[in-house]
């Protein structure tokens, strides 16, 4: 997995700071500048008031994750997204998850039916079957790219969601990968983004199984 992050809004914590100022400044955004006496973003973000971070977006390159990561990725709404096609380019690469690995005789079965389905991806094409119908045996875990697009706001929401201990494997390293990424344009924005254990003391789960739970969930 290789995670990039391609672009971001320029100064996007300044950008913030003028649409929060806009929403009872008597001045136009136009006639704010540096100088000006901006809200504290940390401040807002406490109080919730976080709708101003929406102006701020940053773009993903994401290469190399698994078709089943790709699936829990998308069902994200509030962002864009351009995912390579199967329909177009030829694809045989495949993702081995870690619990797979860690035993020679799990790891048998899963890359004997890998290689099975690839065998079978091959035959259909060399027998004239059209991409978009040959994909049909490929398993989830073929690799595939995509370019991603969020705003701040929906930023969060993904990695509350995301970084938890209870997301699936891949995609919560996917998460945790993009967060260290935005972390640096928007340090007062992400710093307290994450899994809600680790970054607030609860778990919305009451998830006492979790080995996350007593380490960073506050008792009452």
């Amino acid at each position: 997995m290789k995670v990039e992050l391609l672009s971001w809004t320029p100064r996007p914590e300044f950008v913030t700071k003028i649409a929060s100022k806009t929403c009872y400044s008597e001045k136009s955004p136009l006639e704010m500048g540096e100088g000006e006496n901006f809200p504290d973003i940390s401040t807002l973000m406490d109080k919730g008031h976080t709708s101003v971070i929406e102006h701020a977006t940053f773009t993903f390159a994401i290469e190399g994750i698994s078709r089943a990561c790709s699936h829990q990725l998308v069902r994200h709404r509030i962002a864009s997204y351009s995912q390579q096609s199967q329909r177009m380019a030829k694809t045989e690469e495949y993702v081995k998850p870690p619990s797979i690995k860690k035993e020679k005789k799990k790891e048998k079965v899963f890359i004997e039916t890998i290689k099975h389905s690839i065998e079978a991806y091959k035959k259909l094409k060399e027998l004239g079957v059209p991409l978009e119908d040959a994909r049909f045996v490929l398993p989830n875990a073929t690799k595939t790219n995509i370019v991603v697009t969020m705003n701040a706001r929906s930023l969060l929401n993904f990695f509350r969601l995301r970084c938890c201990l209870r997301a699936q494997w891949e995609i919560r390293e996917l998460a945790n990968r993009m967060l260290k990424l935005v972390r640096k344009k928007m340090p007062k924005v992400f710093e307290k983004a994450g899994a809600p254990c680790r970054v607030e003391g609860i778990c919305p789960e009451d998830n006492h199984e979790c080995k996350w739970y007593e380490t960073f969930v506050v008792k009452p």
